[in-house]
């Protein structure tokens, strides 16, 4: 054998080297099944694509190893682009990646939700260019779609995007690569989102995890004080798996990153799956743990300089940000299960919540909307039992618009927007 062809085979035998994950009742198992705990962080560089840069790739993770991280947060991609650089690095540092599929151009609208071919093609894009890494943990069809009460009849909308990448995962023959959805933590909306997403019997239509992006615990503050004990009443016994997939409240500050603890001991460990912390690079709303160098004035231009911060180079620790999470992360041994000895048929089974007077307004057990269906005038048709013939789907029109609560990624969102164009 040539030598040249040896190492070609050797470095195939270490990008795969790391196990897969799989999602499993509510927790999620290696393929060499240990239970997998999320310590992970938000990693968004530029807006368009921070993957395709190999040599940053490799800085980044190098200190991320140092901090504990097992994986990062990736909120838009270029499905165009090649990764290989990158997803190898990071496989090769134990990170895995968990990647938003929608762009600025194709998420499911709030106040007029619709799901067509364009969103399923830019959608499959993801997947097709992510699907072979062994450390891709998985793929979210939306981020905080749902923001307030009034927009909640975009949630079947959701349901169908899962619906439709699941199908065609399988159909391409794909490995499992769970397939699920982050949401805003607003109080109205809960239980009734998280519920629905994974009600209905039909496993082929629901989301396969669940992330919260939420900032209740503010340090200085404790489980039953912050929020999360109803987080965790919620969450209990859940059917699929349920993490945080943003948190890291910095006010007042500086964040002390106690509620790792409960996150990952026996307050939640037995329900929750971890929690991604927002975010890695320092900006203006000052969540980062690291930075590139000092701020710029906001009209400085160059290259890697966007937004008034510098995009690239040496990550520096933020002080004390980067310490206390690194001193919290170390102290934590969550107590899992091998999947050899867990049962994933004890997880509850979520009713299809019904709809409340100036709250959750879809009711029950909608039918799911077809590919190419939008938001229309007349009301959702109850769903029949997973036996029964596929229905024809009607919807119901949202008609009291509202203003959209963000927070972390969303916060900028519109800023993003508005400077992408520069960027480009």
């Amino acid at each position: 054998m040539r030598p040249s062809i040896l190492a070609a085979l050797c470095g195939a035998a270490v990008t795969h080297a790391i196990p897969t994950i799989e999602a499993l009742g509510n927790k999620f198992f290696t393929s060499d099944g240990n239970q997998f705990y999320i310590r992970g962080v938000a990693y968004q560089l530029v807006p368009d694509d921070p993957l395709v840069n190999e040599a940053q790739c490799k800085l980044d993770a190098a200190l991320m190893q140092k901090l504990g991280v097992n994986t990062i947060r990736v909120y838009h991609v270029d499905g165009h682009a090649n990764h290989d650089g990158c997803m190898n690095v990071f496989a090769d540092a134990g990170i895995y990646t968990m990647i938003d599929m929608d762009t600025f151009t194709t998420y499911i609208l709030p106040n007029d939700p619709f799901w067509n071919n364009t969103q399923y093609d830019s959608y499959v894009q993801v997947m097709d260019a992510f699907h072979k890494y062994d450390n891709l943990l998985g793929l979210f069809v939306g981020n905080e779609i749902i923001a307030i009460n009034n927009q909640s009849n975009a949630a079947p909308f959701i349901k169908s995007a899962a619906r439709d990448l699941k199908a065609y995962r399988d159909s391409k023959g794909y490995r499992k690569i769970p397939v699920g959805y982050s949401a805003t933590d607003i109080a109205e909306l809960r239980p009734y989102l998280q519920d629905y997403l994974t009600c209905g019997g039909n496993a082929s239509e629901n989301i396969d995890f669940y992330g919260i992006n939420s900032y209740q615990w503010c340090d200085p503050s404790t489980f039953m004080t912050s929020g999360y004990a109803g987080l965790l009443k919620e969450g209990k016994n859940f059917p699929v798996p349920i993490f945080f997939s943003e948190t890291g409240c910095n006010k007042p500050g500086p964040r002390l990153f106690e509620d790792q603890a409960s996150i990952f001991g026996p307050d939640m460990n037995e329900d929750w799956s971890g929690a991604i912390i927002y975010e890695w690079i320092e900006e203006t709303n000052h969540y980062g743990l690291i930075s590139y160098g000092p701020a710029v004035d906001p009209t400085v231009t160059g290259d890697n300089i966007f937004d008034g911060f510098t995009r690239a180079g040496t990550p520096t620790p933020v002080a004390p940000d980067f310490d206390n999470l690194s001193k919290q992360w170390a102290k934590i041994t969550p107590t899992g299960v091998a999947k050899s000895a867990y049962d994933p048929n004890i997880v509850s089974t979520r009713a299809c919540p019904t709809s409340t007077a100036g709250g959750w307004l879809v009711n029950g057990n909608v039918a799911v909307p077809t590919l190419g269906a939008t938001l229309g005038t007349d009301t959702y048709t109850t769903a029949p039992s997973v036996s029964d013939s596929a229905p024809t789907t009607t919807s119901t029109e949202n008609a009291v618009p509202g203003s959209q609560e963000v927070t972390g990624m969303a916060a900028g969102l519109v800023g993003v927007m508005m400077m992408f164009t520069f960027w480009l």
